[in-house]
């Protein structure tokens, strides 16, 4: 049966999947990414788990794998396959794309970045699906997005496009790892809003699950918090629909987990301050953690789909 590598790559975890050409998980696996181990140790890892996967997919699905995709988080050069940096993972410029390809016997393979490709994955089979324009954002230790447009997802032109957690919305306010002050994902990721309810509740292990439960039981510290959390993220997200008008607003990561504990008050927060903007659609995520590894599969397709073929020699 024909099918692509899918490998998403995560912090502390890899998701991984053999998927067939309707987007069907043939076969599914996880193991450790190993960052502990060092740099090195990870990109071995990751090698030795694709060629783990290619070997099963030759002996379990009749042949081997027509092409692969990977997604990886950090600054990523999708169109040279170059893994550029990683603060998690601790990697710099990793020619992993070449890498995967020498390992898999020369089949194709796609580089993406985590987030854009969890997002290729939302838009195209999840909750955007049909919607020409679409900002994915996962709201989780960090905040990134996605920018879809007809069913692709915009890399930028130095593969930073969609990093809205970094835009500025309380100006000298906490200090953020990338330099600036006050950036969004300080307030609203779903780390921030942990440390916040932690420092609040007296509990250091409290984290934003525990929040948004004290938020459901009316606590009136957990409101606080959660409101400064929502009231931040509805500036960044105003942000991001001006410059970008999208249809469908796509939100997920853990924070999205809450559900209408954080949906009701966002779409509140969100239509009090459009003026001349055109509101969108403002829905949870549908595809959860398998976003990564679905879009992992979704570029490696593409990728057959894109390939040209060598044309035949004139008789």
């Amino acid at each position: 049966m024909r099918h692509v590598i899918a490998l998403d790559v995560g912090g502390t975890g890899m998701k991984a999947a053999l998927a067939g050409a309707d987007g069907e998980l043939l076969h599914q696996a996880r193991r450790a990414t190993g960052r502990g181990r060092g740099p090195d140790a990870v990109v071995e890892g990751i090698l030795d788990f694709a060629a783990e996967l290619s070997a099963y997919g030759a002996e379990h699905l009749g042949e081997p794998a027509a092409a692969a995709g990977v997604a990886v988080p950090g600054i990523v050069d999708e169109e040279q396959g170059v893994a550029s940096y990683s603060a998690n993972l601790g990697w710099r410029d990793v020619p992993l794309r070449d890498l995967l390809g020498e390992r898999l016997g020369g089949v194709p393979v796609a580089l993406g970045h985590d987030v854009r490709t969890g997002g290729l994955a939302e838009g195209r089979i999840g909750a955007g699906r049909g919607a020409d324009r679409f900002l994915f954002v996962p709201l989780g230790t960090g905040i990134a997005g996605a920018i879809g447009i007809a069913g692709r997802v915009e890399a930028g032109a130095h593969g930073f496009a969609g990093e809205i957690g970094h835009i500025v919305v309380r100006p000298g306010g906490t200090v953020c790892p990338c330099g600036q002050r006050g950036c969004l994902e300080r307030y609203a990721s779903a780390a921030a809003v942990s440390e916040a309810w932690a420092s609040a509740c007296g509990d250091p292990d409290a984290d934003a699950a525990d929040c948004a439960k004290a938020v459901d039981s009316g606590d009136p510290d957990a409101v606080r918090v959660w409101q400064d959390a929502v009231d931040a993220l509805a500036d960044g997200l105003v942000t991001a629909l001006t410059l970008l008008d999208p249809r469908t607003l796509i939100i997920g990561g853990g924070l999205a987990e809450a559900g209408e504990t954080l949906f009701t008050p966002l779409r509140d927060a969100v239509r009090q301050r459009v003026t001349f903007q055109k509101l969108p659609s403002i829905v949870p995520a549908a595809l959860g953690d398998t976003a990564g590894c679905l879009g992992a599969g979704l570029l490696a397709w593409d990728l057959l789909d894109t390939t040209p073929t060598t044309p035949e020699e004139p008789t």
